[in-house]
């Protein structure tokens, strides 16, 4: 097959060889597959991007080996692999979460070489985790049900309050799928924050109440007019007396060195700070700030195939448009200019790979 492989810290596109499927696999043929940032990332520092996985217990497979990227990913089903169940038809268009299982072990399509992704013509995914696209949507939609997965694990594990204040740091897509997840699940008001005007009116479609660009105003200097105590002398007063008190969650969607001490620095008393942007470097906080504003700070990473599910539903059904933050396709010939692009953001907020353009 046709894929773009990963060579030193370049993308090469030629032949490799079919994808087979094993056990409890099914072959597919790729349909559409977005550009994660992850994978920017791992190009670009693949040794930050290794040392990452080793330290959060994952199994890293160097970039500059040969893998063909791809996580984001709808599909055609071509056939079956030995001892699977069949229950949807040849032919169907599926999608699902970048969950790897099989006889040669376990691994993130796209990021093990045993699960080439979606930036090649073919791939064999795991049969129990693959999804019928619903309702007719478009496969370049339901590729990019990953990244609202994610966001929607992101809320989740959030616990936000229903009168909760939310603030979105970044608005790539998992920065967009956050905004788009709170509205949908009814929170309010919420805040998006980035210096691109592209993605801020990208965040005012999937219904944020505010956009703000932080070259013109702080998204931290209007807790109180938004009824949220700053200080933690007034939580513990609000707390003493028994008055109700208005919380803010801030999901931090960026990740690069030194926006969570400013987060920190900025959060009011009481806060919970939703690490989502993946810092790949070492970086420096203050405990004792963090401490004495009695803030929790909270890690998300990826998604569950029920998380998934549930991101589909609601892209399927029309509470969230997320085919709105397409803004290009490409074709495999086209990735590395796309990277490019994406390395700078602007006007780009997600591309999508055709491998049959």
């Amino acid at each position: 097959m046709r894929a773009a492989l990963t060579r030193d810290k370049t993308l090469v596109v030629t032949e490799v060889p079919d994808p087979v499927p094993l056990d409890g696999q099914v072959l597919v043929r790729t349909l559409a597959c977005g550009i994660c940032g992850s994978d920017l990332h791992a190009l670009a520092d693949p040794d930050a991007f290794m040392e990452t996985s080793r330290r959060s217990g994952g199994i890293p497979h160097d970039p500059r080996d040969g893998l063909v990227f791809g996580h984001e990913f709808s599909a055609e089903i071509l056939e079956y692999g030995p001892n699977t169940q069949g229950t949807l038809p040849v032919g169907t268009k599926v999608c699902g979460p970048p969950i790897g299982l099989g006889p040669s072990g376990a691994g993130i399509v796209g990021y093990a070489p045993m699960f080439p992704g979606g930036y090649g013509e073919l791939m064999v995914l795991t049969e129990a985790f693959v999804m019928e696209i619903p309702n007719g949507l478009d496969p370049r939609a339901a590729a990019i049900t990953e990244p609202f997965a994610v966001a929607h694990r992101a809320v989740e594990r959030s616990r936000i309050p229903d009168d909760a204040v939310a603030v979105v740091l970044g608005l790539g897509p998992i920065g967009l799928g956050v905004v788009a997840t709170l509205k949908a699940r009814g929170h309010g008001p919420v805040i998006a924050v980035d210096f691109s005007p592209a993605r801020r009116s990208l965040a005012e479609r999937l219904g944020a109440d505010e956009v703000l660009d932080p070259a013109v105003a702080s998204p931290y200097d209007r807790w109180a007019e938004l009824g949220i105590p700053v200080s933690t002398v007034e939580s513990l007063t609000h707390e003493i007396l028994g008055i109700p008190t208005r919380k803010a969650v801030i999901f931090e969607c960026v990740g690069v060195p030194g926006l969570l001490q400013q987060v920190i620095d900025g959060a009011p008393s009481g806060s919970t700070v939703m690490i989502v942007g993946v810092c790949m470097s070492d970086d420096v906080i203050m405990p004792g700030v963090s401490a004495v504003k009695e803030l929790t700070l909270k890690g998300t990473f990826g998604t569950n195939p029920a998380q998934y599910k549930a991101a589909l539903d609601d892209i399927a059904e029309g509470r969230i448009d997320a085919g709105s933050i397409i803004s290009s396709t490409v074709g495999l010939d086209g990735l590395a200019g796309a990277f490019t692009e994406l390395a700078s953001p602007g006007a780009q907020a997600k591309i999508i790979v055709d491998p049959a353009a």
